[in-house]
């Protein structure tokens, strides 16, 4: 028999569910039959196969039990007129590969507490999409596996992604609903988070359940390159709205994947939940076949150029601050934070009033807070977690002028001057994109002529301060000159092959036949 549906996209009921609890006894919603068992938990990394870098259990933030619950990122849980059991949510950020050892325990403590919690009807995976495991292939394919063996066949899984995540077929066969960012730089978080559960909640309200059918597109750009705020991204992005409000259709998503992944999954996807196959063939083929076509309009949002060549326009330019853009070794797409290729050319190019932005250091920091503020020491600066890389700065005389207050060696960060450069010194790898994060180290960026920051496009705090940015193409664990780093597994693939053609075969998840016709 076929299942009449008879809203379109998530619904408004659905939205009415999250945003006012209780909201059924009005009227406005039906309750559950019963209440839901619904579980909430994940993994999310983003790991270039380029670092040395490797995440470890103790670098490693993982939130657990009701610690979850009150996670101010996981509060938009409280919204819904149903309980989430939460398992544990791990976040490595964004870096080198993880330790096997490491994603194995954390692997069995969460399937522990999924069985604490069995039955269970549903659980939402917050996860990012680019998580690389040492000596595994395709590692979140392997969680979700783990997960359907454990719930069973019967439960309903729903993922939310980052727009730079990888999919694979076995990804795909394992879960029910997916959504992931539309914007780049993301700030739709919550709303991402919230299509994902929306789309849980209403099919287990209803006694829906969705498929998944996935397109995935042979090419691979750089996040700088693929913006939302720029053409053709902005084009491509904006157009998924009609398709989202078709009936049967539950989510549109359109990811770019992570290019710094050297592993046969790393592409881009078009993926499209609902109740209609056919459909969700049609407007996956589509919009694959657009992204396809766009390939070669993609382009960075600023100029760029190599270190020297920023360097020299933001030093003969009279506008300030010109902000210029370290990317290789941007910390908040996977690089490492410690490399001192673009210290030394201001160093050599005597480059002076210039804030440098993002440093990772620990031993140079730690000396910082032994000294003190007002003292004057000599430091060495760099390549303390990638030796390999590059070399360290000998600074034979830095003044101290901030140490932000800090209750663990981890928090710590310095503001140092030296040689007409004031630099940040952080004791981990954070990122140093916003604005805000130097006025809270009482630094003004705007008093500066020249600002490097270890990112890529810029934060939208530090876009409008910009006059103008530049990208440097610099070296690093996320080196933007896509087209010249090392491709060894991901196959042919735009834009290191354009040879070739292509026409998008959409993939019907093996849940679909779980879903009547």
């Amino acid at each position: 028999m076929k299942r009449r549906v008879f809203l379109k996209s998530v619904s408004t009921l659905a939205v009415l569910a999250a945003t006012a609890p209780g909201a059924w006894a009005k009227g406005l919603v039906p309750p559950f039959a019963r209440t839901p068992r619904i579980a909430v938990g994940g993994i999310a990394s983003e790991c270039s196969t380029y670092s040395r870098i490797r995440s470890t259990l103790d670098t490693i933030e993982v939130v657990r039990g009701q610690a979850l619950l009150d996670d101010e990122r996981f509060a938009f849980l409280k919204r819904y007129d149903v309980p989430f059991l939460p398992t544990l949510v791990a976040q490595a950020g964004s870096g080198g590969p993880m330790q096997r050892a490491a994603y194995e325990a954390l692997k069995a403590e969460y399937l522990d507490r999924l069985r604490a919690f069995l039955p269970l009807d549903g659980v939402y995976l917050s996860m990012h999409g680019a998580l690389f495991v040492e000596d595994m292939e395709d590692a979140e394919g392997d969680w979700y596996a783990a997960t359907r063996a454990v719930v069973g066949p019967d439960c309903i899984l729903s993922a939310s992604y980052d727009l730079h995540g990888n999919l694979s077929q076995r990804i795909v066969d394992n879960l029910d609903a997916f959504t992931a960012y539309r914007t780049a730089p993301h700030v739709d978080r919550v709303e991402n988070w919230m299509r994902a559960t929306d789309m849980l909640t209403h099919c287990l309200r209803y006694g829906l359940r969705p498929s998944i059918v996935w397109a995935s597109v042979p090419v691979l750009l750089a996040g700088e390159q693929s913006s939302t705020e720029w053409q053709p991204g902005r084009r491509l992005w904006s157009d998924l709205s009609e398709f989202n409000r078709l009936d049967g259709i539950l989510d549109v998503s359109q990811l770019v994947g992570y290019v710094w992944a050297d592993e046969p999954r790393s592409a881009a996807s078009v993926v499209v939940t609902g109740f209609r196959p056919a459909a969700q063939k049609a407007i996956a083929s589509e919009l694959a076949q657009r992204y396809w076509d766009a390939r070669h309009e993609f382009r960075f949002g600023s100029p760029t150029g190599t270190i020297e060549e920023t360097l020299a326009q933001a030093m003969a330019a009279t506008t300030h601050p010109v902000v210029i853009s370290d990317s290789g070794d941007n910390p908040g797409g996977g690089g490492n934070a410690d490399q001192t290729f673009f210290l030394e050319a201001l160093l050599k190019a005597g480059a002076s009033n210039v804030l440098l932005g993002g440093m990772t250091d620990q031993p140079a920091t730690d000396a910082c807070y032994a000294a003190g503020v007002g003292a004057t020491i000599p430091l060495s600066i760099g390549a303390t977690l990638d030796p390999v890389m590059c070399n360290p700065v000998k600074v034979a005389a830095a003044k101290v002028v901030y140490l932000a207050p800090a209750t663990t060696p981890a928090e710590r960060t310095a503001v140092v001057t030296f040689a007409g450069i004031t630099a940040t010194l952080a004791s981990t790898r954070r990122n140093f994109h916003a604005a805000e994060a130097f006025r809270e180290l009482h630094v003004e960026p705007t008093d500066f002529k020249i600002v490097v920051l270890k990112c890529g496009y810029l934060n939208p705090t530090m876009k409008p301060l910009a006059n103008p940015h530049l990208m440097a193409l610099s070296p690093g664990a996320i080196d933007q000159d896509i087209p010249h780093i090392t491709n060894t597994r991901r196959g042919r693939k735009f834009p290191w092959a354009d040879d070739f053609a292509y026409r998008p075969e959409p993939y019907l998840s093996a849940r679909a036949g779980r879903v009547e016709a």
